[in-house]
């Protein structure tokens, strides 16, 4: 994220603390970064922030819902001008329209598993919502204990299986530091030495925090270990359509494991894709291959919800219910994905090109390679502190960057201070 100086004229964008937000631009969607962050101001007059999610335009502005997600708003009005829909609680399994729009996002809408009527969805509280839920059915119904999770991961995955009763926290191989792209031969060894029925968290596109996924041949491999090792797998999606642009490329890989049969829970987010992350929308798609248990299954995801939150909210499901299945809504949001998908690719290039035309030491290549918001940028501890305190270009210390703090006006100062560092700075861990 972005934060200039205020001129005459000039919006402000970004900030560290919460008391000043009411000061900052009205479009922006407000977030705070993440450490490292200084106590006080320092006075520079460009700061690039690690944040947690958000999405900048070319102004240095944080994404503007209200102009590139239009048809949210729309979606708003209309639902408000509904006199049929009242407050009363949904159902404890969520709005049926809203999990089967999902699930059929996921899935496909041509998907022999639902076809054949044994995969549904269950409605959640985003991201995390999901993943919780389905970790306690993993673990309190079926008894599963031991879990693995990609090394490195998004930080919530350890704490929400810990937290579900999951007695074992394990870790697969998935970075390779050195050559900076997926350790495919690592990953599979690791899984091959899990033992059975241990569930396993994958990312379902976009890779966080690394933005590196594996090609659809690394994918297959992943997928055959499973399948004979008698795994579980578990997807995390939060980025579907905002990381290539593509819905469908981006399930690519969750559709090729109901292809082999396997069975699974996948957790959906419409936090990024959709701009509403104070919404907390969310579902839980899970597929099985006996339609006879689909019953039992909903029954215990009736009690684990009804002990967790009860009932989903309702707002944010039927914004999202309405764009997916509205074909001019859909079509909106298609394309809006697709600028924002197109905007991060440019920049990941125009930050590759900079810092390869400074001859900066190392291969870049990476940068380009990976997707989503976010990068893996190879930085050690040390030069991101170097980043920081010289050059006012905050990251997170394992050298991730939001790809989306970046524009046409910062990517040439941001490279120039990364060149600065991997020549000066030794890259010591």
């Amino acid at each position: 994220m972005l934060q200039y100086r205020q001129k005459k004229g000039e919006r402000v964008c970004g900030s560290r603390f919460r008391k000043t937000l009411a000061k900052l631009c009205s479009n922006c969607t407000k977030k705070l970064g993440t450490e490292p962050v200084p106590s006080k101001r320092d006075g520079s007059s460009l700061k690039i922030f690690d944040e947690w999610a958000t999405k900048c335009c070319e102004t240095g502005c944080e994404f503007d819902e209200l102009r590139h997600f239009c048809f949210v708003r729309e979606a708003e009005r209309r639902l408000a001008a509904d006199e049929t829909l009242n407050h009363e609680y949904l159902p404890v399994l969520g709005f049926d329209g809203f999990c089967n729009a999902a699930r059929d996002l996921v899935l496909g809408s041509d998907s022999v598993a639902i076809k054949e009527g044994r995969a549904f969805g269950v409605q959640c509280l985003s991201g995390t919502g999901s993943l919780r839920a389905g970790a306690e059915f993993l673990c309190r119904i079926l008894g599963m204990k031991t879990v693995y999770v990609s090394e490195p991961t998004w930080g919530n995955h350890n704490l929400v299986f810990k937290n579900s009763g999951f007695e074992s926290l394990n870790k697969y191989k998935y970075w390779d530091a050195t050559k900076r792209q997926v350790n495919i031969d690592g990953l599979v060894a690791d899984l091959e030495a899990a033992p059975e029925k241990a569930v396993v968290i994958l990312h379902g596109c976009a890779h966080n925090p690394t933005g590196m996924d594996p090609t659809r041949e690394e994918w297959k491999k992943i997928a055959d270990v499973i399948k004979r090792k008698k795994l579980f797998t578990f997807f995390d999606i939060a980025y579907q359509g905002f990381a290539s642009g593509d819905p469908d490329a981006d399930a690519w890989a969750i559709r090729y494991f109901v292809e082999q049969g396997l069975e699974m829970v996948v957790a959906q987010s419409f936090a990024k894709n959709f701009g509403l992350y104070n919404e907390r929308v969310g579902n839980l798609t899970m597929v099985v291959n006996d339609t006879s248990k689909v019953a039992a299954i909903k029954s215990q995801m009736s009690l684990i919800i009804r002990a967790n939150w009860s009932n989903p909210p309702a707002h944010g499901s039927r914004i999202v219910h309405m764009v997916l299945t509205t074909p001019e809504f859909r079509q909106q949001w298609s394309d809006a994905i697709k600028t924002m998908s197109s905007r991060i690719k440019d920049m990941r290039l125009a930050l590759r090109t900079h810092l390869e035309q400074l001859g900066t030491p190392g291969s870049w290549e990476h940068i380009t390679k990976q997707i989503g918001m976010f990068s893996y940028t190879g930085l050690t501890p040390s030069q991101v502190d170097n980043l920081v305190t010289k050059h006012k270009v905050y990251l997170l210390k394992d050298g991730r960057i939001n790809v989306c703090g970046l524009n046409t006006k910062n990517v040439e100062y941001v490279a120039k201070a990364i060149d600065e560092t991997v020549r000066n700075v030794q890259a010591h861990l």
